[in-house]
């Protein structure tokens, strides 16, 4: 049976990789991003699979009449890929406010608004996917990339009661904790604050740590997530990466390390 999917940022990275490969699976895909020209070659290659869909996830209002001209374009949605992101990159006091309010508008606010707009129509219908892809680093924070940790974090909490609330109607919800992949992100996706020299030393470290390795292609994360898809019961929540799966467990297990360290100072308050 052909699916109909709904992408999210799918002019570049994970979100054309994603809408690539259900192309060629045989289903139905409608792209969105802000600029949806990128996917010109797709077009010419899927004419009658693939529409293009211009659209700013921070326009709640644009988001809603597009969800409206998505599923008329075939009939349905099956899944929703929320994939949509940008990257602030710098230290917490660099940032301003409106560089804040700017990325939380895309990473998470832009991703809320689709699921609204989405989920009514999933009821109707009896059921469907979405997919809320946030990232492995939400557990934790780290220096220059905490306000990007901070938007996906909060998805990530807000997609668990969502998919609580929704798994009723039959929508099945999956967090989808990307690793690192070459998507773009840190070049064309990245709004970077003005460097505060009191910081140059950890930033030094932290340039350095990374290197240029810019991670594996998003194709080869494409694959995991036609597998997801198939599956009848799908995982709440799934690590894309075999490093960053690895990177996740070591972190889960010094995180449950240091709180038993201060169980005792814990146990000392009765709430």
């Amino acid at each position: 049976m052909t699916r109909v999917w709904f992408i999210t940022g799918a002019s570049r990275g994970l979100g054309r990789a994603f809408a690539e490969a259900a192309l060629d699976a045989g289903d139905q895909v409608i792209a969105s991003a802000r600029n949806v020209e990128p996917l010109a070659d797709l077009a010419q290659r899927y004419p009658e699979d693939l529409v293009r869909l211009p659209l700013d996830v921070t326009d709640r209002a644009a988001v809603f009449e597009g969800v409206q001209r998505a599923v008329a374009a075939f009939g349905r949605l099956d899944i929703v890929v929320n994939n949509a992101g940008v990257m602030l990159l710098g230290m917490l006091e660099e940032a301003t406010e409106e560089q804040i309010r700017a990325h939380f508008d895309v990473n998470l606010f832009g991703a809320v608004w689709v699921t609204q707009a989405v989920l009514p129509h999933l009821r109707a219908q009896g059921g469907g996917r979405i997919l809320q892809v946030t990232t492995m680093g939400t557990g934790g924070g780290f220096p220059m990339v905490g306000l990007y940790a901070a938007g996906k974090s909060a998805l990530d909490s807000v997609s668990e009661a969502a998919a609580m609330e929704a798994e009723q109607f039959g929508v099945k919800t999956t967090i989808v904790q990307m690793g690192g992949y070459d998507t773009g992100l840190f070049t064309t996706g990245t709004t970077t604050t003005t460097p505060d020299p009191h910081y140059q030393e950890l930033r030094d470290k932290l340039v350095e740590m990374w290197g240029d390795d810019a991670g594996p292609a998003p194709a080869t994360a494409a694959p995991v997530i036609m597998e997801l898809v198939d599956l009848p019961d799908p995982p709440r929540r799934l690590i894309v990466g075999a490093a960053s799966y690895d990177m996740v467990q070591q972190d889960l297990q010094d995180r449950v390390e240091k709180y038993r360290a201060w169980e005792h100072l814990s146990r000392k308050a009765p709430g």
